[in-house]
């Protein structure tokens, strides 16, 4: 499909220009796909002792425990904050062990000299930015145009897809646009009035990536995700087109002799895991032929009619800790000795609250076990789940999609959940300029972590309610108050739709995945999509749980195999579909796998399935 696209006539005429701003004043575009113009425009060489996959630091570099240094901890150079960042990226979402595989039996590390450009991108009526980002690698070859976009795992800033995406399309001379669909790293102090520029670096003025209408009331930390008001789920999709339209712009600006790149003269493929799994799935969508195939893995998506997966966040973060108790067998960490007794007093809370049933620990933990099956949740993904436990993830989760569904600013969530820095106490405080300046490259985009906690308000009742912000957010699913209909009506916005007729798509989940379940997600989507005419494959992968990255752990790898290796196989079976359609498309498969333990991981252990020609 040809798109003429709109373009600053300044940065037209000077197409390699780096840092060239766009300001827009004139009115939004009125469609999810018509060109968006895209503001702060900027373009950064990486060669030499840099590059585009590692940021130079190589796969020993990645594999390093401690960060890249900032030359000065207050105030890192863009490069530095760079160099953070995909460090930070890579670690948060491969297993880089040595014997795990990647670089080696799947996935690239290898150097990948070349350009980014990198933008401020706009959903027609949001009231911030999402940020795009294209990587040109200098093999590119203009004459066979191949575009992979990608969008952020969970919440991650702008390199939090370059382990999938990036390794795959990089290695494959491919360009890649990434965004990070309305979330990020881009936190805010409001008490410093304190956050980050285009390039990574903190600064208090100036066009600061993400600025939160906040009161005066207001204080501690704020994050894009939560705090923006723009409900950045229901348009994951949109945003994945908007990567595509900027990643055609750049390559018109990258090779303006060979221009226009569009959706028609360029092939694309649209990779994504976790919420960039539900990004690409809500992207297939979309009216337009912005896409030649998609990849999803274990993707967060929500089916209307369904109960969402908001329900099952806050049910979990009240049963789980309880439920654990009767499973056998857990994985660690976290440490069972260290959990098991806070474990008990959330039995003993939830009975008191009438929500289990049972006169001792072993009776209630069955019955919080019970429910959780009656939801959809098998033992195998239970026993996964004690990870998200153990560290608490559940009512962060739960807090900043609540704040995000019901667009409440920063300051203003109805169970009373705050974001704060940890002084030197321990306690929540002011933030050091050392820590804030970190949070760009190292951040999650969902607190804990980085220095940055989430603050309970509703501390002063836990005598005498310990679960009363847990029940608080469960009711914002459930209830029918004025916050919580706010809620649902946000998660109703975010339900995804069949996809587009005719576009091949291969969705990957692992069986046993504790955080986004397949039963709720991908095992409703699928049949969905294909009863509405998807040429759709379904992979479903035994030992597989949601976070390749733990696999670093010894008890997860003699447990567990990366997933992705599989969305690798498909990217290269669909691609090769793409290139020879003689060769066939991947199709369904449940997929027995044999974890590796402390051996090097062998490809018989994954029994990845193989395409037949036709």
């Amino acid at each position: 499909m040809n798109i003429t696209h709109r373009v600053s006539l300044l940065c037209a005429a000077l197409p390699l220009l780096s840092g060239c701003a766009l300001v827009v004043n004139a009115a939004p575009a009125s469609t999810a796909t018509a060109a968006p113009v895209f503001e702060q425009w900027r373009e950064t060489q990486h060669r030499g002792g840099d590059d585009l996959m590692t940021a130079g630091l190589g796969l020993e570099g990645l594999r390093a425990s401690v960060a890249p240094v900032f030359s000065s901890p207050a105030l890192p150079t863009a490069d530095e904050a760079r160099r953070r960042a995909i460090w930070s990226s890579w670690r948060g979402i491969a297993d880089l062990t040595p014997g795990g595989g990647f670089g080696d039996r799947y996935g690239s590390v290898q150097s990948a000299p070349g350009r980014e450009f990198s933008a401020y991108a706009r959903i027609p009526g949001a009231r911030h930015p999402h940020r795009v980002l294209v990587q040109i690698p200098d093999n590119f070859d203009p004459a066979r145009r191949c575009l992979v976009a990608t969008a952020s795992s969970g919440s991650r800033g702008i390199y939090g897809a370059i382990p999938v995406a990036g390794s795959w399309g990089l290695a494959h001379g491919c360009a890649v646009a990434f965004t990070d669909k309305g979330a990020g790293s881009d936190y805010y102090d409001l008490d410093a009035k304190s956050g980050f520029q285009a390039d990574g670096t903190p600064a208090t003025h100036g066009a600061l990536a993400f600025v939160p209408e906040a009161g005066t009331a207001a204080h501690g930390v704020a994050f894009k995700h939560a705090h923006s008001g723009d409900n950045p789920e229901a348009d994951w999709g949109r945003h994945l087109v908007q990567a595509v339209q900027f990643g055609l712009q750049a390559l018109d600006r990258a090779y303006p002799q060979s221009a226009p790149f569009t959706s028609a003269n360029t092939r694309t493929l649209g990779v994504g895991v976790s919420n960039g799994g539900g990004a690409v799935l809500r992207a297939a969508e979309i009216e337009g032929d912005w896409f030649d195939a998609m990849v999803a893995g274990e993707p967060n998506v929500s089916i209307a009619g369904a109960p969402p997966l908001y329900d099952f966040v806050t049910q979990a973060a009240l049963l789980m800790p309880c439920a654990l108790l009767a499973i056998d067998d857990l994985p660690q960490p976290p440490v069972q000795a260290q959990a098991r007794p806070l474990w008990t007093q959330q039995c003993a809370a939830l009975k008191a609250n009438g929500l289990v049933q049972g006169d001792d620990t072993d009776a209630q933990a069955q019955s919080a076990r019970q429910q959780l099956a009656n939801a959809g949740l098998s033992d195998g993904a239970l026993r996964a789940g004690a990870f998200s436990t153990g560290f608490d993830l559940w009512r962060a989760i739960a807090v900043t999609y609540a704040s995000a569904y019901g667009g409440f600013a920063a300051g203003q969530h109805p169970c009373a959940y705050t974001f704060s820095a940890v002084g030197a106490d321990g306690k929540p405080g002011a933030a050091t300029p050392e820590a804030r300046a970190s949070w760009w490259s190292e951040a999650s985009g969902i607190p804990p972590g980085s220095g940055v906690v989430l603050v309970d308000g509703n501390a002063a009742h836990v005598a005498d309610d310990p679960l009363r912000g847990l029940r608080c957010l469960h009711a914002l699913g459930t209830g029918d108050s004025a916050e919580a209909k706010r809620v649902r009506a946000g998660i109703a916005k975010a339900a995804a739709n069949k996809p587009r007729a005719g576009l091949p798509i291969v969705v990957i989940h692992g069986i046993d995945d504790g955080l986004v379940p397949s039963s709720m997600t991908s095992d409703r989507y699928v049949p969905q999509a294909r009863a509405a005419g998807a040429q759709i494959a379904y992979w479903r992968v035994t030992n597989a749980q949601h976070f390749d990255s733990l696999l670093a752990f010894p008890d997860y790898r003699k447990r567990y195999v990366p997933l992705l290796p599989y969305m690798f196989a498909a990217m290269d079976q669909v691609w090769a579909h793409l290139e020879d359609p003689t060769r066939g498309l991947p199709q369904d498969a449940l997929i027995e796998t044999t974890p590796r333990a402390d051996a090097p991981l062998q490809p018989a252990q994954l029994s990845i399935p193989v395409v037949s020609s036709r």
